[in-house]
């Protein structure tokens, strides 16, 4: 589990089939083998490991779902080491379960702050909603504005200059995961036969407060 709050910018140093190697230094730290880390939102697993930078495997479903598969060598990523209990949580719980992938459609930068509107596949857009969160690239964002097709969030200029969000330009393909507790909602209201998400589920696990 993750917070999208983006702790480095790495730098892709090698590009193999199924696998990549970032260099980095900050999420090094407490870095073990077998440990998960979101790269660009999708949380991957650590295969090795040295003083200056690390290699996970992909998995061909990984590279369906994401922007991982347009990586080349120099290709900047936003990396996020998993949280720990006790943690702050700054931003939203995020998986880095990739839900899809989205495209940029507009940039406008004022003062103090950028605004970026993506357009999402339908799949995203149902789980939408004003001031609602959304990870992109893995990086928690909220959401000011909506329509059927795409959504828009204001990122503060500190949080633009710190992740690869800086680099993006009108066009460019990134990765999109959903707020899973409005997946839980869904599926509570849906129901279902198999009893489906119910009121007891989210109170044990967490999701409700008595």
């Amino acid at each position: 589990m993750f917070t999208g709050i983006i702790e480095e910018v790495g730098k892709v140093t090698l590009v193999k089939p199924g696998e990549l190697v970032i260099s980095a230094s900050r999420v090094l730290e407490g870095m073990e083998l077998g440990g998960s880390i979101a790269v660009n939102g999708a949380c991957l697993t650590v295969t090795g490991f040295d003083a200056g930078s690390f290699s996970v495997d992909i998995m061909l479903e990984t590279l369906k779902r994401t922007n991982l598969g347009l990586l080349k060598v120099g290709g900047r990523v936003n990396l996020e080491r998993a949280m720990t209990l006790g943690g702050r949580l700054g931003g939203h719980l995020v998986q880095g379960h990739v839900d899809d992938v989205g495209r940029i459609v507009a940039i406008v930068r004022g003062e103090g702050a950028t605004l970026i509107r993506f357009e999402a596949p339908p799949g995203i857009m149902r789980y939408i909603v004003g001031k609602g969160f959304i990870a992109v690239d893995g990086i928690s964002l909220t959401v000011v504005d909506y329509d059927t097709r795409s959504f828009q969030v204001s990122m503060v200029e500190y949080s633009r200059q710190h992740t690869t969000l800086n680099e993006r330009r009108v066009g460019d393909q990134v990765n999109l995961e959903v707020d899973v507790i409005a997946k839980y909602v869904e599926r509570f209201h849906r129901g279902g036969s198999d009893g489906g998400i119910t009121a007891d589920f989210l109170n044990e696990h967490g999701f409700l407060q008595g």
